[in-house]
């Protein structure tokens, strides 16, 4: 067969393409059309009150996402279930005669009843083209494409009531259209942004990039993670910084290490926190290895690597007394990663900022155990909070100038 195509534009309208086939073997035939412009910005409802033979004459442009219905009969014809057509009325009507007598032979054969309910139904849609009665002829088409004919135009149509409207999210899914999101406030497009800053590489000093996220930890608060990546000399380094307030008591988690999926927690140590391991008679001091956001295991081969960097241990200055013991410390550490020896890890933060995760959340973990405590002066000292003056500093300020 043959398809022929044809742009043509419908008067107070728009452009369109007619497509029309023809098999000239079995002389079947068919004419479908799509709209030649864009989605429109509001979809149409096109309402007719039917009441004259000329009215079923009119031209009718329906697009496949439209939805045609007459209410006096509970008639519809649903979106998608038939192609784009360009027609009138009485076509539309007989298209939806021909389609309802296409299984009657089958359906009177199988099931006579539901067969002489719809032969009724299609002597009530033929009645409808005789106009005996007016009825309500309806068009609904999201997309804004649908047509119905004004004979009288430019003039008003009286008979005809034309209504645009907005779509809904859910008719908007249906055309295939991605909503515009609502702009969310400064804070939320820090949380989903990825910033990026230029630096100098710590190790060679050459131009590098800084990444920096805010990423919220579950039952804890907001942290800021940092990484630098150099392309020079491939130096990589991430830190995490504390994206909330010193608390007002310091935080003394110990964990009892007894499972090898204890390694898999995460685990918050901030640049003010403190690590003790009493099996192995290892502290760890505040400021060491900075801030990290990582797993229990993450952090114990950190600190491995930490030990096995000390330079007063390598070289010609170690003493044998000193290596023997330095191994024996690794191979108690190794077994504790590997999960084959039991020990207590303890993280002393007087700034209450770190954090260890509870994989029974929200329930309590009977291995986890979490304390609260009053910072001595001495902590306080080390924060610089004992001469942080944060009320009535205004008033003093006004009075020194």
């Amino acid at each position: 067969g043959v398809t022929r195509l044809l742009l043509t534009r419908i008067p107070f309208f728009k452009e369109i393409i007619v497509s029309s086939f023809a098999c000239h073997s079995c002389a079947w035939s068919n004419a479908e059309i799509q709209s030649a412009g864009r989605i429109q910005e509001q979809g149409v409802r096109y309402a007719l009150a039917v009441t004259s033979r000329q009215d079923m004459n009119r031209e009718v442009v329906k697009t496949d996402c439209a939805t045609a219905r007459i209410p006096e009969l509970d008639f519809e014809i649903p979106a998608f279930t038939q192609k784009g057509v360009l027609t009138t009325i009485e076509g539309i009507i007989d298209r939806a005669v021909a389609g309802l007598e296409q299984d009657q032979p089958v359906r009177r054969a199988t099931d006579e009843e539901v067969a002489s309910k719809i032969d009724e139904f299609i002597g009530k849609l033929k009645q409808l083209k005789e106009v005996h009665s007016s009825f309500t002829f309806i068009i609904d088409d999201p997309s804004g494409n649908s047509f119905v004919e004004n004979p009288h135009a430019p003039q008003k149509d009286d008979a005809l009531v034309v209504t645009h409207y907005r779509r809904t999210p859910q008719q908007a899914a249906m055309l295939g259209l991605e909503l515009e999101e609502k702009p969310a406030d400064s804070a939320e497009d820090l949380r989903n942004e990825v910033l990026q800053f230029n630096t100098n590489c710590p190790e060679c000093n050459a131009p590098a990039n800084t990444n920096m996220k805010l990423v919220q930890i579950p039952h804890f608060k907001e942290v800021i993670i940092m990484a630098t990546n150099c392309d020079s000399c491939g130096h990589r380094t991430n830190e995490v910084k504390s994206g909330g307030a010193i608390e007002p008591q310091g935080t003394r988690i110990t964990l009892r290490i007894t499972d090898p999926s204890d390694m898999t927690r995460d685990i918050l140590k901030s640049e003010t926190c403190s690590v003790e391991i009493p099996e192995l008679e290892f502290e760890l001091g505040m400021g060491a290895l900075g801030g990290k956001f990582t797993t229990l295991e993450g952090l114990l081969k950190d600190i491995r690597d930490l030990v096995e960097r000390n330079p007063f241990t390598l070289g010609d200055s170690s003493t044998p007394s000193k290596t023997e013991k330095l191994q024996e410390f690794l191979g108690k550490l190794h077994e504790i990663v590997e999960g084959k020896a039991k020990a207590h890890f303890i993280m002393d933060d007087p700034a209450g900022n770190s954090y260890l995760q509870n994989v029974y959340a929200p329930e309590e973990d009977p291995e986890l155990r979490v304390e609260r405590y009053e910072r001595t002066f001495e902590q306080n000292e080390d924060l610089g909070l004992n001469d942080m003056k944060t009320e009535g500093y205004e008033s003093e300020g006004a009075w020194g100038r």
